[in-house]
């Protein structure tokens, strides 16, 4: 192989030495002879085999003429022995240069052209690590004014003020930094959907920018939603040690283009755009809509991502990988591993991916289980719902007369069924859809909501996941007209919506209306609705990861006050939420992770979106040909026209022949020899490399987010069938099976609780050592009771409470509307005072008619403006426990002449009425 100089090179590195030649150039360096030196041609100058005291070196880095690192060139065969040559590499590093008197050179490198290592000899115990290829000399230039390096600069964060932190905030913060302090490169953070991942982050990014001067963090996404959600929290976000916001102190920059701001100090980005950026293209927005996560496309190499001199590898020094679970493997693993940088995930629910992926470095684990026993989330019960036809299907006579739908339109025809149809529960709402059966389940679920949240006079905020689009509409459609209600009373909230999506979210967050929202996907996962209550699962779920971010967007707590001012019949702050299973999505086995083998059944959606994001699998693009040929036969004229219109004058069959020809040799080789004409410098095998881009170029881009929108709907313009024969009926409509083991706990909590307590609150003492003192109960004693209970124990509140006893037991008397009310009649309960849950005002009723009948078994006849009156300090006692002659000049007593028409009636026994009805009540 010819050198640079036209001489034959007899170093057998000589093919990797060409790659770390040209990955050199791309990262600006120049690569010159020990002969050949030409210091104006760069700032940064890599010399080949230039002389030190122990021998020539493959490479010397020089930035502005001072000697700065070493690279060790290796072939690629030694890529499995890499490290073995680290002692070699340093060796030379702390080797004179010829005619410098240098100290030991900092920066030294490793590399088969293909493997690259680094090693900081800056660094508290210098480690090496792999990078995606060389630093730039700008960069050692600033490391090396910065005096000390990163990593070293993270042994000096202060401590961790820890006021306004909850304690699995502090942990993760904490052990967090203990990880970069022991230069590990990757963290893991497991918190509890609630407890605060973003808020720790932020703290956190805070702490690296402070503290460890810190230069460029990355925020990473997987959705444009989940990244405005950040970008709010940095804006909201003001540290605890200084009086101005994050953005006022650092620059926040949330990617909307390829443009990246040198003055972020911190940017905000999908890791889709993050991948467009890096590939040099655009990027369609509708690719930020939707989680690539759900994508069943698994491509058999990883997207390829090259070499962006204007982002280099070492532009982030930390990135921060928001809801990690989802993100990192596949499409997008090769993205993460470009950057030189911490990495730092965050997310409720890891699976064995992600403790793979960070190195089993987890620095905190806080489950959901943890953050309701500590009142940072909220727990669920479940609540069964069941029809015959969810459960097996149904069949259609032949003959019967029947609905069929157009998916697309909507439109409806009559038609007569030649043969039997039969449907499993799997065809619902896809290929059939019965009205019946939606509406059965909705109707149950309105008839049940008394017993799912007894007391509530509105509908709690509900969220209910469907199958698709269609079947949102549908379900929309029947809410409305089963609940009586307008268009206002429920939304559908998914990207598709014509309407602005984040307005209906804010709607649903902070409104009186909706009270129901309808989604197919979108706010499945990362978006904060505190008030919501209910989750209606209309759709089943086999990803566990999945189920339990869906189920996540319901464990948010919520204080009473706020959750009163969208639901204003709340009794008490947000306590818990209620999952109502109508598809069995709580019995279906869960995997921990969709399959990776590839199935011919995988969505059209999925491979268009594949392949706009830039896969370039064969099969890929041979299935998404396929799939289009199909669809050509089956479009009108008018169809077709649309589909050309939308990709820029290709037809159908162009786009075809588009997809074929980028695997296809010989129009490979074609368009080979056409750039070799056109570049005659380039190489046989840079020819045939380029041309395979090229045709790849040219097929993909014709795909875009309103194409594929486009071909996604036209193609399912096949009908479905309305099944108006079959009527459903529910089956089934009751708690979980373990909702009976969830009411126990909660009560024994509650009891263990009380008895904890007896001691040191007056009230409570009474309840269990003096009950003869009941008397004496007032309404801010029990007040004080209720308080230390919301302060230590929000998640047992009264009524809560109760409807865990209504579980388990007969219960007397409707649960209070009062929480004190219902309080005094828990603690009744669990003091063995009453042998049952009772309602205090029924408890209050009884006694009352017991002593009235006392009193007028004797002489003692009470008259009817007499009894009138004492209904009414019978009323009184049953909601305040105790009354007082004083009481008498307030609501309601004042309006009927107060404690002078008191005395009137009972004269000089006004005070003995007074206290034997304190004493006869209260027992």
């Amino acid at each position: 192989m010819n050198n640079m100089d036209g001489s034959i090179n007899q170093f057998p590195e000589q093919e990797a030495r060409d790659n770390i030649d040209k990955q050199l150039n791309a990262a600006g360096w120049a690569v010159q002879d020990k002969d050949k030196i030409d210091w104006n041609e760069s700032i940064g100058i890599a010399i080949r085999g230039y002389q030190t005291n122990v021998g020539p070196t493959d490479y010397v880095l020089f930035v502005e003429r001072r000697p700065v690192g070493i690279i060790e060139a290796k072939k690629e065969e030694e890529g499995c022995r890499i490290t073995s040559h680290e002692l070699q590499a340093e060796f030379y590093a702390k080797s004179k240069l010829k005619y410098l008197d240098n100290d030991p050179l900092p920066f030294v490198y490793e590399s088969t052209g293909t493997i690259t290592r680094f090693t900081d000899y800056r660094d508290p115990k210098p480690r090496s690590r792999t990078v995606f290829t060389f630093h730039r000399p700008e960069t050692f230039n600033e490391w090396l004014k910065e005096g000390i390096s990163l990593r070293a600069r993270v042994l000096d964060i202060l401590e961790l003020p820890e006021s306004d932190l909850r304690e699995c905030q502090i942990n993760a913060i904490k052990n967090l930094e203990i990880s970069f302090k022991e230069n590990k490169p990757r963290s893991l953070i497991q918190m509890a959907t609630g407890s605060g991942k973003t808020y720790t982050a932020i703290t956190s990014i805070y702490r690296l920018l402070k503290f460890a001067d810190a230069k460029r963090i990355l925020f990473l996404v997987d959705t444009k939603n989940l990244g405005e959600q950040a970008e709010q929290e940095f804006m909201a976000y003001q540290p605890s040690d200084d009086n101005h916001k994050f953005t006022e102190l650092y620059n926040v920059q949330r990617l909307r283009s390829n443009y990246i701001s040198p003055d972020s100090q911190v940017c905000i980005s999908t890791i889709q755009r993050l991948y467009s950026i890096l590939k040099g293209e655009k990027l369609d927005e509708g690719a930020e809509e939707a989680n690539p996560n759900e994508s069943k496309w698994d491509p058999k190499e990883p997207m390829p991502v090259v070499y962006d001199g204007s982002i280099p590898i070492e532009y982030f020094d930390f990135i921060v990988i928001d809801e990690c679970h989802r993100s990192i493997y596949n499409l997008w693993k090769q993205v993460l591993e470009y950057f030189d940088a911490f990495l730092i995930g965050l997310t409720a629910t890891p699976d064995k991916r992600t403790f793979g992926f960070f190195n089993e470095n987890v620095v905190s684990e806080y489950s959901h289980e943890e953050a309701v026993v500590d009142g940072v989330n909220v727990g669920y019960d479940v609540y069964i719902i069941e029809t015959e036809i969810s459960q097996y299907g149904a069949t259609i006579k032949a003959n019967e007369y029947v609905d069929k739908r157009e998916r697309l339109s909507r439109r409806n025809r009559w038609e007569q069924l030649d043969e039997d149809v039969s449907y499993s529960k799997k065809d619902l709402d896809k290929d059939i859809v019965n009205p019946s059966q939606i509406r059965n389940i909705i109707r149950a679920f309105k008839n049940k909501l008394p017993e799912i949240f007894p007391g509530r006079k509105e509908i709690p905020k509900t969220l209910i996941f469907a199958k698709t689009d269609s079947h949102a509409d549908d379900i929309i459609q029947i809410v409305r007209e089963e609940f009586n209600e307008g268009n206002e009373f429920c939304k559908k909230i998914t990207y598709k919506t014509k309407e602005d999506p984040k307005s209906i979210l804010t709607q649903f967050r902070n409104a009186y209306n909706p009270r129901i929202a309808v989604t197919v996907a979108m706010i499945s996962v990362g978006t904060d609705v505190k008030p919501l209550e209910c989750l209606l699962f209309m759709r089943d779920v086999k990803s566990k990861n999945y189920f339990e971010q869906m189920k996540g967007r319901g464990t948010r707590i919520l204080g009473y006050d706020d959750l009163k001012k969208v639901t204003p019949s709340a009794f008490s702050a947000k306590t818990h939420f209620v999952v109502v299973d109508a598809v069995g999505v709580t019995k279906s086995i869960k995997t921990d992770s969709r399959p990776l083998e590839r199935k011919r059944a995988i969505p059209m959606k999925d491979l268009l979106a594949a392949v706009t994001m830039g896969a370039r699998d064969e099969d890929l693009f041979t299935s998404l040909a396929s799939r289009l040929t199909r669809l050509e036969k089956q479009l009108t004229d008018k169809e077709k026209e649309t589909f050309e219109e939308k990709a820029n004058g290709k037809t159908i069959n162009q786009t075809v022949k588009d997809l074929l020809n980028a695997y296809n040799p010989d129009k490979i080789e074609e368009k080979a020899e056409e750039l070799k004409r056109e570049n005659p410098e380039i190489t046989k095998t840079q020819a045939h490399e380029m041309a395979k881009e090229n045709l790849s170029k040219t097929a993909s881009s014709t795909f875009s987010g309103e194409l594929n929108g486009y071909i996604e709907n036209v193609r399912r313009v096949h009908e479905q069938i309305i099944d108006t024969v079959n009527i459903d009926e529910v089956t089934k409509a009751q708690w979980g099976e373990d909702a009976a083991d969830k009411a126990r706990e909660i009560i024994n909590d509650f009891s263990a609780y009380m008895e904890e307590h007896k001691d040191e609150i007056m009230a409570l003492s009474i309840f269990y050592d003096q009950p003869y003192r009941l008397r004496e109960l007032t309404s801010s004693m029990v007040k004080d009771i209720l308080e230390k209970l919301k302060m230590d124990k929000p998640l047992l509140a009264p009524l809560y409470v109760w409807q865990a006893y209504e579980q388990l037991e007969k219960v007397n008397g409707k649960s209070p509307k009062s929480e004190l009310v219902a309080l005094v009649s828990l603690i009744r309960r669990v003091t063995g005072i009453d042998d049952k849950l009772t309602a205090y005002d029924k408890t209050v009723d009884r006694n009352f008619q017991k002593w009235v009948f006392e009193k007028q078994a004797g002489a003692l006849k009470f008259n009817e403006e007499q009894m009138n009156w004492l209904r009414m300090m019978k009323e009184h006692i049953a909601t305040s426990f105790h009354i007082e002659v004083e009481d008498l000049d307030y609501t309601p007593f004042d309006a009927h002449g107060g404690r002078g028409m008191m005395f009137q009636l009972f004269g000089s026994g006004m005070n003995t009425v007074i206290n034997e009805m304190n004493e006869a009540l209260a027992v």
